[in-house]
């Protein structure tokens, strides 16, 4: 059985691929949390239906709300390439949202957070947003199956 990370838990020390204007770079996400209060959020898949007209964008519209509630970093992760969140972040003009490339699913896989989709794209990441405070698990809210209510932009701000 898959052990889901809990709160109180410390971000594992996995590289991750930080996808900037200037180009990619490898970091580890317990390193790249450290210190910061984070909104950290993730979706199936960059460019789907739900991710792109729902999910990222609603983090796009309040990324001013969230960070003046003390929020450091918002970020957007997926278990795509970073040639591919780079190009949804600049298609969905998210200047705001540090996108996050979990290529191989590494992270996706140490969070307990994978999910078997078969020929949708194989392993994906679940949909969930989590709050991290200096590293350590704060709130986790996944979502059930096919839902979007507690991962969503205006639920995180809720719970800031």
């Amino acid at each position: 059985m898959i052990q889901v990370i809990q709160l109180g838990s410390s971000i594992p020390a996995v590289a991750l691929t930080l996808v900037t204007k200037e180009g990619q770079e490898t970091v580890m996400a317990d390193t790249l949390f450290a210190g910061k209060k984070v909104v950290l959020f993730a979706v199936p898949g960059a460019f789907t239906p739900t991710c792109s007209a729902h999910h990222l964008p609603g983090f796009v519209v309040l990324a001013d709300e969230i960070k003046a509630k003390g929020v450091d970093m918002i970020a957007c992760i997926s278990v795509n390439d970073g040639f591919v969140m780079r190009a949804w972040g600049e298609q969905q003009n998210a200047e705001e949202i540090t996108m996050l490339a979990d290529g191989g699913g590494a992270f996706t896989k140490a969070l307990g957070l994978e999910m078997e989709t078969g020929d949708f794209g194989g392993m994906r990441s679940q949909r969930y947003a989590m709050i991290i405070n200096d590293g350590v698990v704060k709130q986790l809210n996944v979502e059930a199956p096919k839902q979007f209510e507690v991962s969503k932009a205006e639920s995180i701000l809720a719970a800031l």
